[in-house]
């Protein structure tokens, strides 16, 4: 039962990280966690309760690169949806240009936790989704890739951090692995979605505190280059389950002012997933 939020969001404001769970896709055998049922229909009263516009819709890790269930609600959405999807490092052109038509921007590589996608040469699949002008969202703990700046830099496609990076709020923001993520910002080499803060924290229960500073060191470094996410249905939580309209109230004390809180979630989505300007949605 979300609240409505404390602040009213910018027209337009977009959810770049929002997972659904139904019985299209084959749950891996693999996998770390068996979800719940989260219909899209639950996903639309979240949006609408916190006054959010649908957009975002990213391949959760249980289907591998099973990417119907993700395909299915893009579909429902329509244009004003785009998916990032899970894909093979040596996917061939059909495929990404098939995924392509069905609103997939993005394909999405989790070194955290198990999965059926491979995410040995990195390289390759860059090359690949740079002809689509694609990015690579990367689930990853930034504190544990070894120069994070030249691995980034090998790549030929932008590259997206999920979560604040992932990497423990308490670690601090002079920890080696953030300040090289924070670089990457400043430069507009590399994008992160300010999502998951309860995944990083040390405390039970919003604000989540301990991750502000991470957070507004971020927004300092380069605003152009963050994006928002819900992370709804909040699977595999390590914390109690949050209520939505307290995880988005954290979001204006992090971005400092007007100008940054649309930037983030207005401007910033636009050219990341290549949306059209947001005017009406045309959810089926």
């Amino acid at each position: 039962m979300p609240r409505a939020p404390a602040f009213a969001a910018p027209d337009g404001a977009c959810d770049c990280h929002v997972r659904v769970f139904g019985t299209a896709s084959k749950l891996t055998k693999t996998r770390t966690y068996t979800p719940q049922p989260s219909s899209f229909a639950s996903y639309l009263a979240m949006m609408r309760a916190i006054g959010v516009g649908p957009r975002v819709i990213v391949q959760p890790s249980v289907y591998g690169t099973d990417n119907r269930e993700t395909l299915k609600a893009v579909a429902r959405g329509g244009k004003s949806f785009r998916a990032v999807v899970v894909v093979n490092q040596d996917v061939g052109r059909d495929e990404l240009q098939r995924l392509h038509a069905q609103g997939a921007r993005g394909a999405r590589v989790n070194v955290l936790f198990k999965s059926d996608a491979r995410t040995e040469n990195l390289q390759q699949l860059a090359r690949a989704l740079a002809d689509f002008g694609w990015h690579l969202q990367m689930l990853a703990n930034i504190a544990e890739i070894a120069n994070l700046v030249d691995f980034v830099d090998a790549l030929a496609v932008p590259v997206v951090f999920d979560h604040l990076g992932h990497g423990p709020a308490a670690l601090g923001v002079e920890h080696p692995g953030i300040q090289a993520l924070l670089r990457l910002i400043v430069d507009g080499r590399a994008w992160v979605k300010l999502s998951g803060a309860y995944r990083i924290t040390s405390q039970p229960h919003p604000p989540y505190s301990d991750v502000a500073p991470l957070a507004r060191a971020l927004v300092a470094a380069n605003p152009d280059r963050l994006v928002w996410g819900s992370d709804w249905p909040h699977a595999m939580m390590p914390v109690p389950v949050p209520n939505d309209g307290d995880l988005f109230d954290l979001l204006p004390d992090w971005a400092g002012n007007a100008a940054n809180l649309r930037k983030i979630l207005v401007e910033n989505p636009e050219e990341l997933y290549g949306f059209d300007k947001f005017g009406a949605t045309d959810v089926a």
